[in-house]
């Protein structure tokens, strides 16, 4: 009967011990969490660099093999003009330091 009593109480202390390990340490529960936490992210940063792949596979192919989208993109980024066109390049407003002071180099 004491046997069974001292077997007892060492199943009962070795499974409380496992329960407090299984919550409490970094293989337990919440680091199972944490984890699954962090895998759920990087296949969300994954699925959108995939996506940006293949915007920018199709742009390269759309390059490669389309002229009126090649002179677009040449126009729009780098200000390219044709024959006979002009091109204003106005400054942003915001970056306009002393707009007094052009007027009055103008002058002189």
């Amino acid at each position: 009967m004491l046997l069974r009593r001292f077997l007892l109480g060492l199943l009962v202390l070795i499974n409380l011990v496992l329960l407090m390990r299984l919550g409490l340490s970094e293989q337990g529960v919440f680091g199972y969490l944490d984890l699954d936490e962090k895998v759920q992210a990087l296949d969300h940063k994954i699925k959108v660099a995939d996506n940006r792949t293949i915007e920018l596979s199709r742009e390269i192919r759309r390059l490669k093999s389309d002229r009126a989208y090649q002179e677009k993109i040449i126009r729009s980024r780098m200000n390219y003009v044709k024959e006979n066109e002009l091109l204003y390049i106005f400054p942003d407003t915001g970056k306009v330091k002393n707009p007094g002071a052009g007027a009055d180099a103008k002058q002189n």
